[in-house]
């Protein structure tokens, strides 16, 4: 049957802020989300100095460093960074166009999940377009490999995640989720699993600048003798792999558009998922760009039926 998708755009129904702290600058940040026309796609401006705006499309194209999270653009000066966050929650919810208008270097971390973003996008609520939304189909295996690490899409009839890590800490060990992605499913499954990081990492990323912001609020810390140091403890018992997948969403909504496939890998990260959508939209035998043959606002992926892909090509923006 497939899961069910959407067959026309949307955007936010009025502007919404959020503020909060960079987790490795630790510089107070603000962004505000504003409505947009269709096909605007996702964008970000950050306001700089004087009023100056550099601006970015959340597309595969502008993403530049993926060492410790995913960043738009290619300079520290006008980069906006820590995007996944809040774009896992834009893509789960079906927000197809949207301004993000950022006052700092990254995103908010908040308490270091998706669930603030989902919260204040349900607030103000989506408002449906006129204009068919489009997809990129899957239609053959794309993998790549990187030593013991891995990722793929496969055809699938919907749209399906399935992650698995494998970490040295028996307090983490090998985990792994898997699960049709649904605005339901991402809300209930995915949306509060936290940021986490280890204690002996800690003054090493300091020195390099980074992490300056995360604390207990905003982390899962685990102790050098493989403990959570949060009081509260886990939101999940196998919180760990549904951050990375929560990670994944984010990152692969990146393709400009969302997919219909499934999408696996093991022991990834942000630096695998962009090499593998990289990998993905520079085969164009390995997908198809299709959008709804029906009026419907809902419909499955047996009614998609392919749309010249040269007129549609957000990645490459």
């Amino acid at each position: 049957m497939g899961i069910e998708l959407l067959g026309f755009q949307t955007t936010i129904a009025n502007p919404v802020t959020l503020k909060g702290i960079g987790v490795h600058s630790g510089a107070e940040v603000s962004i505000t989300f504003h409505p947009a026309e269709a096909d605007a796609g996702i964008v970000f401006q950050r306001v700089l100095a004087g009023g100056r705006v550099a601006e970015f499309r959340a597309v595969s194209s502008q993403v530049g460093n993926t060492d410790l999270c995913t960043v738009l653009g290619f300079s520290s000066a006008t980069s906006i960074a820590t995007v996944e966050h809040v774009m896992a929650a834009i893509y789960a919810l079906g927000l197809d166009n949207l301004l993000v208008e950022v006052h700092g270097a990254e995103m908010p971390i908040m308490d270091g999940s998706s669930e603030p973003f989902i919260d204040a996008i349900e607030q103000v609520g989506l408002r449906a377009l006129a204009v068919k939304r489009r997809y990129i189909r899957i239609i053959k295996p794309v993998r790549i490999d990187s030593g013991a690490s891995w990722s793929e899409f496969t055809p699938y009839d919907g749209m399906r995640f399935e992650v698995e890590i494998d970490f040295d800490c028996p307090l983490i060990g090998r985990q792994a989720w898997k699960g049709d992605m649904t605005p339901s499913v991402f809300k209930r499954e995915l949306s509060r699993a936290r940021t986490f990081g280890f204690m002996r990492d800690v003054e090493r990323l300091w020195a390099g600048g980074f992490a300056l912001g995360s604390s207990l609020e905003n982390s899962v810390v685990i102790s050098d003798d493989n403990t959570v140091v949060n009081v509260e403890g886990l939101r999940y018992a196998d919180e760990f792999v549904r951050h990375k997948t929560l990670d994944a969403v984010g990152d692969l909504s990146l393709a400009g558009a969302p997919f219909i496939g499934c999408y696996r890998s093991y022991r990834g990260g942000h630096k695998m998922n962009a090499n593998a959508l990289k990998a993905l939209l520079s085969d164009p035998t390995a997908y198809e760009v299709v959008e709804t043959a029906t009026p419907r606002q809902r419909t499955r992926s047996r009614d998609m039926v392919a749309v010249a892909a040269p007129g549609f090509a957000p990645w490459s923006a």
